[in-house]
């Protein structure tokens, strides 16, 4: 059973490092090198970064709650100490964050590219910065929970 752990760890970590890592190079490098295109430039490129983006989330958000739930039952499930539930609830918050994104926000990016709405893929594109700076919060705050859970 510890290879097992060691395996799911290891995917979980991995995941984890795709998805917070994404989001650091999205807000803090992609958005910045953006700001002097035209929108007409802009918008097509951050919707072509974000499916490709948002395809690798998908897959990384799935691994994290399987691995974190095989995780949190080897460790106690209900009984586990209260920095794994916190770091399932994050996770849960992030996951359903990034729903939201992915299927409500980033289809009116998409629909905007298409029919040349700049106005309204701009501020498609504002609500995603918000919900990714709240996402990567969250996402740095879990992991200073896991950090914490190492002493237990």
């Amino acid at each position: 059973m510890a290879h097992a752990i060691e395996i799911a760890l290891f995917l979980h970590l991995l995941s984890v490092a795709v998805w917070v890592g994404g989001m650091v190079f999205a807000h803090f490098c992609l958005r910045p090198a953006l700001e002097d295109l035209s929108p007409q430039l802009r918008l097509p490129l951050i919707e072509s970064v974000f499916s490709r983006f948002f395809n690798w989330v998908g897959i990384a958000v799935i691994v994290i709650l399987l691995t974190g739930g095989f995780l949190l039952m080897q460790f106690g499930g209900a009984h586990a100490t209260w920095q794994l539930h916190a770091m399932a609830g994050l996770g849960v918050v992030m996951m359903l964050i990034f729903g939201h994104i992915r299927f409500a926000v980033f289809p009116r990016i998409r629909r905007a590219v298409q029919a040349q709405k700049w106005p309204d893929g701009a501020r498609a594109v504002g609500t995603v910065r918000r919900l990714v700076i709240v996402n990567l919060v969250l996402g740095v705050v879990t992991i200073g929970v896991a950090v914490m859970s190492r002493g237990i």
